[in-house]
């Protein structure tokens, strides 16, 4: 037996032997469950022999015996509870084999070479990661629709949901559970890798189908599972007294158990993945190397994409409906800037992955929405307040209005605290009914900051933040609504995954000396566009940019700085006087 056949052997039996572990603490727990019952049992026998009778014996037989039932009963609803919950899901965007017959193709044929069973279907998730999930849970699996006009199914069950054959299940309102997990990629790597880096990352992935497949293994994980899901079950909102009560007793036995066979799962997973690893040393091995290479810099690219590109769109009710065309774009200029990824976008001339897709827009539109919910915690579809933005209608419709939107709002909040509107050069400011007030002028807001920065700021930075944080509270409404399960995205595409979103939120709250320089800046971006011919720009790492003459200043943020944190307003007017910038004009605002 080879070193690799040897490796693998081992982490197999490792993981059984975890798998084994587990299953004991199942074993051990209906054992406890079952004590009362069996020392009820000897005292009824007991008595029906005639050796154990008298006062203190059918004293102990009753008490017994009703503590037994009372036990069993409790197991009972235990039992149903930890095998009724529904397991978290991931949110995913869901590939029909139909609309992606080249991706299915590649992944059964790698699961041929390694001599493991194919996953049941593919899955897009908005991330750079790529695991194997376990649907095998009824709820899990969709209710099969109808068949069509001509009476015959295409094999992708109830709303283009993928991977299940025909003649799975019996007929309409039927479940069909898939034997195998589905495949989850990420979709930042069909758009960024070539076909040969993708399988070649997908290869140790796949091979884990090998390990679910064994009894033991596939027990233990629905066993954790189940008690995960209890656990989480038992805490959610909107239940009664009577019945909150009765799953906290629930989720406090699941977490005991949880807690008895964490270790025992944790390495079980170890002895799994240690056991794909070596099955998949044999397929495209040394390009492993090299695609992982990419793997580093997919995540880099996205992880700025989304926190500097997609985020300020977010916020602005826009959602980027090309997020994997962009991330290409975020890591070639990040290849272009970064002398350790210099020469990967050599790479570009090979098929990219996204052609594996029938239709790669729809599946990027999908995926750009899912990932909006999934950072952010937009609507499900598109609204009033909601909606898509294409790449070359980023700069005009988030650049400029979120710079107008944050500079109306630094003048609201200005106007809240009594600070004197700007006048005419020349012209008295003490009788202000007088003297002819101009607009939002860039003058007002270094005028009130000059010289008494700290204090002055202090005081802008919190009516800034309220009047965030106002916005964001009416924007948001106080009770979140649950997704339906799946919710379809087109003919093959369908939405899966558990509510409520955002599950994982970019970035941690603003500082109010953050907002109030990101407004000040806005300001000056107003007044740059307004008055200096300037315009608004994308650049695909640092989102937001201020052009002029057709390239991106990078200079603005020092004289910000300056005046928001020290009250010098001498660096910002300087910056102002070299680029033809006129503060004393009024901009226009939203």
């Amino acid at each position: 037996m080879s070193g690799s056949g040897v490796g693998e052997e081992i982490g197999v039996l490792g993981a059984r032997s975890r798998a084994v572990a587990v299953l004991r603490v199942r074993g051990r727990a209906m054992a406890v469950a079952l004590l009362p019952a069996a020392a009820a049992v000897v005292l009824l026998a007991g008595g029906a022999t005639g050796r154990l009778t008298g006062g203190s014996w059918d004293t102990a037989r009753w008490t017994v015996t009703s503590f037994a039932v009372v036990v069993l009963l409790c197991a009972a609803a235990v039992a149903v509870v930890i095998s009724r919950a529904r397991p978290a899901l991931s949110p995913t965007v869901e590939i029909a084999e139909r609309s992606a017959p080249d991706l299915y193709r590649l992944v059964r044929d790698l699961a041929e070479r390694l001599d493991v069973p194919a996953p049941s279907a593919i899955a897009l998730t908005p991330d750079c990661d790529s695991w194997l999930e376990d649907r095998t849970h009824p709820a899990h699996a969709p209710v099969d629709a109808p068949t069509g006009p001509s009476g015959t199914g295409d094999g992708t069950g109830a709303r283009g949901v993928p991977g299940f054959p025909k003649g799975s299940a019996a007929g309409p309102g039927r479940h069909r559970i898939p034997a195998a997990p589905v495949l989850v990629i990420g979709s930042p790597f069909l758009w960024w890798m070539r076909v040969a880096e993708l399988r070649a990352v997908l290869a140790p992935v796949v091979a884990g189908t090998g390990p679910a497949s064994h009894p033991d293994i596939a027990a233990a994980r629905r066993f954790v599972r189940g008690l995960d899901a209890a656990a989480a079950f038992s805490g959610r909102p909107g239940l009664g007294l009577i019945r909150r009560a009765a799953l906290a007793v629930v989720g406090r036995i699941a977490r005991l158990m949880l807690r008895a066979c964490g270790e025992h799962a944790a390495l079980m997973e170890r002895g799994v993945a240690s056991a794909a690893s070596e099955r998949a040393q044999g397929v495209d091995y040394g390009l492993r190397i090299v695609a992982q290479e990419q793997v580093g810099l997919a995540y880099a690219g996205w992880d700025r994409l989304l926190t500097r590109v997609a985020l300020p769109a977010w916020r602005m009710g826009r959602w980027p409906s090309r997020l994997d065309v962009g991330v290409v774009s975020a890591l070639t200029e990040l290849s272009r800037r970064d002398r350790l990824a210099d020469g990967f976008t050599s790479r570009l001339g090979e098929r990219p992955a996204c052609d594996l897709l029938e239709e790669p827009g729809a599946v990027d539109e999908a995926a750009s929405l899912l990932a909006a919910r999934l950072f952010h915690g937009g609507p499900a579809a598109s609204g009033p307040d909601w909606s898509p933005v294409d790449w070359q209608q980023y700069p005009e419709e988030v650049v400029d209005r979120k710079w107008r939107t944050e500079a109306a709002r630094l003048h609201r909040v200005l106007d809240d605290m009594g600070v004197r509107p700007s006048v005419r050069p020349g012209e008295s400011a003490a009788d202000l009914s007088a003297a002819r007030v101009l607009g939002p002028t860039l003058d007002r807001v270094m005028d009130h900051l000059a010289g008494r920065g700290e204090e002055a700021g202090d005081a802008l930075a919190a009516g800034i933040s309220a009047e965030v944080a106002r916005e964001e509270a009416a924007a948001v409404p106080s009770v979140p609504s649950p997704a339906p399960a799946a919710e379809t995205a087109g003919d093959a595409l369908a939405f899966r995954g558990t509510d409520p979103l955002p599950l994982l939120p970019l970035m941690p709250p603003r500082t109010g000396r953050e907002l109030l320089a990101d407004h000040v800046t806005a300001m000056v971006c107003c007044a740059a566009v307004d008055t200096a011919g300037a315009a608004p720009g994308l650049d695909w790492l640092d989102g937001p940019a201020l052009l002029m003459g057709g390239k991106r200043r990078t200079d603005l943020a020092g004289g910000v700085l300056s005046l928001v944190e020290d009250g010098d307003v001498e660096p910002l007017r300087t910056w102002l006087a070299s680029t033809g910038v006129r503060s004393e004009k009024p901009v226009r605002l939203v």
